[in-house]
């Protein structure tokens, strides 16, 4: 069955605090996209990648592909004003025989194989599938305007979701079709609005999001680990 992947890499960095899209920002030499793909590429399920860049930086991520032999990659295309527009954007040139696709955050660099791979076994087994982790700290719902506590809420019921998130390839443009009165954070939101129930996969704290400062810090830090591990 062959799935390819969207890699929404259209984020221009604001909380990161830097002119650059977060995706091309340096991590130990090294532009954090650069390791995302490196990870699809490497993926034996993964049969080719649409990079979905910073409108204005479409050159530039044109060069980092070629700089570290990105063979996988069939498109890059611009993205939107939102995640959802950018995903939006690289559904709309998917081949017509692809079966799944996996889509997944640029700014996540720690994805691995297997994370992919298990993702995909689900997605293919039950249609729609994510990667999630156990929420460790006390969560509270808070009144806003008032700054009060409503509710404390079940930590054994929340996960925090990650991606990639894999679907079945018609259902995910069934639901980015259908449902467009909402703002969705993630692309199982749109999948669970039309009906479609979504699996969950175990995935890795270490598969952060790089969005703050910290963030990058905790980044560098993943990095240093992984390499006295292997040293």
């Amino acid at each position: 069955m062959k799935t390819q992947a969207i890699i929404a890499a259209g984020g221009q960095g604001v909380r990161l605090k830097t002119a650059l899209p977060k995706t091309l920002v340096p991590l130990r030499g090294k532009p954090i996209l650069a390791y995302t793909l490196a990870a699809f590429e490497r993926s034996p399920l993964i049969n080719s990648i649409v990079v979905v860049g910073h409108k204005g930086y479409l050159p530039d991520f044109q060069k980092l592909i070629k700089r570290y032999r990105l063979r996988k990659v069939k498109y890059v295309v611009a993205g939107g004003k939102t995640r959802r527009e950018s995903v939006d954007n690289g559904l709309k040139i998917l081949d017509k025989d692809t079966d799944f696709v996996a889509i997944h955050d640029g700014a996540r660099p720690f994805v691995t194989k297997e994370m992919i791979a298990q993702s995909i076994a689900c997605a293919r087994k039950h249609s729609a599938a994510i990667i999630a982790v156990p929420v460790k700290p006390t969560i509270k719902a808070v009144n806003s305007a008032t700054m009060t506590v409503g509710r404390t809420l079940d930590r054994k019921t929340l996960w925090e979701v990650q991606t990639p998130q894999v679907f079945k390839k018609e259902i995910i443009l069934k639901a980015h079709s259908k449902i467009k009165d909402i703002h969705a954070s993630d692309d199982a939101c749109l999948v669970e609005k039309v009906g479609i129930k979504v699996k969950v996969v175990a995935g890795d704290y270490r598969n952060i999001k790089i969005t703050t400062p910290d963030d990058l810090i905790f980044a560098r830090a993943i990095l240093a680990c992984s390499k006295k591990r292997k040293g």
